[in-house]
């Protein structure tokens, strides 16, 4: 009987201790972000909520269109936790997306978030990439949604003749972008020549002139 008991008691144990890890629901009403805190954490530590104020949980920067003149003709305007301390813990932010005609959100991807698109103004080309290495793509106007699953690469441009905005949700307040091109050619510190030369079969003349148009501004 002992036998049966012993590893009995020890499975037991270990569900009841892995279910009590952690609690993935709030112990608290609010967890306002403290941007200040030099602790670092899984997300950011709660603000004392003696100190909270209505403008955590404020912001105003979707408001109007983002300015556009640059290389990409395109203008991301994130509201995540770090614009909005009151979305800690919380699991969504947004961001506004500006195009001009002709403008390109390049190939990205999102790390942390499925991310979901809603048209404000004008046409889009959208489209994502599976695993399999299949293009799902789509032409999407005012009032529509597409989504892009979460970690795939994705990419949204502007083929019309007049700007166009959507408004962007994730699933997470901080969801993380890596641009593609910029990952691999603008790294720092730099990805290895060759790696590049042998993976995107071309001459290091080619990987030197992308990484030149890609370099940041200083």
């Amino acid at each position: 009987m002992a036998a049966v008991v012993v590893p009995l008691f020890v499975m037991m144990l270990a569900i009841v201790s892995g279910t009590a890890v952690a609690d993935p629901d709030l112990l608290q009403d609010v967890c306002v972000a403290d941007l200040t805190s030099g602790v670092k954490v899984n997300g950011f530590t709660c603000k004392d909520g003696a100190n909270i104020t209505a403008t955590d949980f404020f912001f105003d920067g979707l408001a109007k269109p983002g300015l556009t003149n640059n290389s990409m003709g395109s203008l991301v305007t994130a509201a995540n936790v770090q614009k909005i301390p009151g979305l800690n813990t919380l699991g969504v932010s947004l961001s506004r997306i500006d195009y001009a005609p002709g403008g390109l959100n390049p190939p990205h991807t999102h790390p942390r978030a499925t991310e979901m698109v809603f048209v404000l103004d004008g046409q889009l080309d959208v489209g994502f990439i599976t695993t399999s290495n299949v293009l799902i793509s789509k032409t999407i106007n005012k009032g529509e949604i597409f989504v892009f699953p979460r970690g795939l690469v994705h990419f949204q441009k502007n083929n019309g003749k007049v700007p166009a905005a959507v408004i962007a949700a994730f699933n997470s307040q901080l969801p993380g972008t890596q641009s593609i091109a910029t990952t691999l050619f603008a790294a720092s510190p730099p990805v290895p020549d060759n790696v590049l030369t042998k993976a995107f079969q071309v001459g290091t003349k080619e990987v030197d002139k992308i990484k030149s148009r890609l370099a940041p501004k200083k």
